[in-house]
């Protein structure tokens, strides 16, 4: 059964993203756009700025999220097999945008050296030289800086006469609850983006602001950064959530449901249960409960089992955010995971975004999306670099 979910107010969005404007919206494509993650950045949180005329992802249940909320443009496939297909046309656009899969840079890839997915910035490149952009923004994990693919796409985005700018950005610096950390390369045909990217910092480590005065802050920051959003900030309003399905209800507690652990999964999370706590505290507090495996486990990995804390932003929202064993998923005092809709709360998304699919489909979307506030972040940065053509 497909089913829909809707959310209400975007995290780390900025006032002015509002605002209105006189000419026409800049037209962008988004590739591999996922649920639409990156193009809610642009398209919604800089409306009427940019409009979204041409997206692609492989995924059936994302594509059709993402047509959804901002038009039936969406198309389903292989972009290779899409770009081969003569009857394709790619429509003119200002700036192309898109993450193309990171599970080929991902440290949690055991066999990343030869994953074919590294070479799918290809297509977005052809893409871009299809469409007659002037500027491209391509996101993916850190790891993807250090990498030889690195090196070619800077080699063939200058061929293509764009110069390039590039950062390591964490979401939580722009107004997102959540310390994710993301590589953004950007490209210009007539402008050098470096002046305009990246965008300045809007939040701040609330233990650097304890010991720096605003004044001292580098230009990287606005002026008078605001602390981190916290885990209290995202979901200290929802009540206990209700049920083990999407609910029938308005946003945000369509999405707001739980699961059914087992007995031995309440002990364990009964047996941590303080803020911060992790598999280590786990095996201290009840080793007779521990998995072997992290009974083992001597290094790496402590954020398993882990408890988030009320007042620190949350961790990296991955696909399987509801299974703690993944990751630092329990809620900071009920004895649970995180529900989809605080998962989706802490990726920044409106709790009126429209979510299609499972339990699960629903759950991808949401881990492998770009936070919705840091997106907008990287919008305003395009939006002002794009002022410089207008002038010209």
């Amino acid at each position: 059964m497909t089913v829909v979910a809707e959310s209400r107010i975007p995290y780390g969005i900025p006032p002015s993203a509002c605002e209105g404007g006189g000419s026409a919206p800049y037209r962008i494509i988004d590739l591999f756009s996922g649920c639409g993650g990156l193009t809610w950045g642009f398209a919604r949180s800089h409306a009427p700025h940019f409009e979204s005329v041409w997206a692609n992802d492989f995924n059936d249940f994302a594509a059709r999220t993402f047509n959804a909320n901002f038009g039936n443009h969406c198309v389903v496939g292989d972009i290779v097999e899409i770009l081969a297909d003569p009857r394709t046309t790619v429509p003119k656009a200002d700036v192309v945008i898109g993450g193309p899969p990171c599970q080929g840079f991902s440290l949690l890839n055991k066999n990343r050296t030869s994953d074919p997915r590294k070479q799918l910035w290809r297509p977005y490149m052809e893409v871009i030289e299809r469409s007659g952009a002037d500027i491209f923004v391509m996101e993916n994990v850190p790891q993807i800086l250090g990498s030889s693919e690195f090196r070619e796409i800077l080699d063939e985005a200058r061929r293509l006469g764009f110069k390039v700018a590039f950062a390591k950005l964490c979401a939580a610096d722009y107004g997102v609850p959540q310390t994710r950390h993301r590589a953004f390369i950007v490209g210009c045909r007539f402008a050098d983006p470096s002046p305009f990217f990246p965008p300045k910092r809007t939040h701040c480590d609330p233990q650097v602001l304890k010991k720096l005065e605003p004044a001292l802050f580098d230009s990287t920051y606005v002026p008078f950064p605001a602390p981190w959003r916290t885990v209290r900030h995202a979901i200290g309003d929802l009540p206990a959530p209700v049920g083990i399905e999407v609910r029938a209800e308005r946003p945000p507690l369509d999405l707001h449901f739980g699961r059914t652990p087992t007995a031995t999964s309440m002990a364990r999370y009964r047996a941590i249960p303080e803020q911060g706590m992790n598999r280590v505290d786990l095996l201290r507090n009840a080793p007779e409960i521990t998995p072997d495996c992290w009974v083992r486990k001597k290094s790496g990995g402590t954020d398993l089992f882990g408890r988030l804390w009320w007042d620190r932003p949350a961790f990296t929202i991955r696909t399987e955010f509801f299974k703690p064993e993944k990751g630092r998923y329990l809620h900071p005092e009920q004895h649970r995971p995180i529900t989809h809709r605080e998962a989706a709360r802490f990726q920044s998304f409106p709790d009126d975004f429209r979510i299609l699919g499972t339990k699960v489909e629903i759950a991808k979307q949401i881990g492998n999306a770009v936070p919705v506030g840091l997106a907008s972040a990287v919008a305003g940065a395009v939006l002002e670099l794009l002022a410089v053509r207008t002038e010209k």
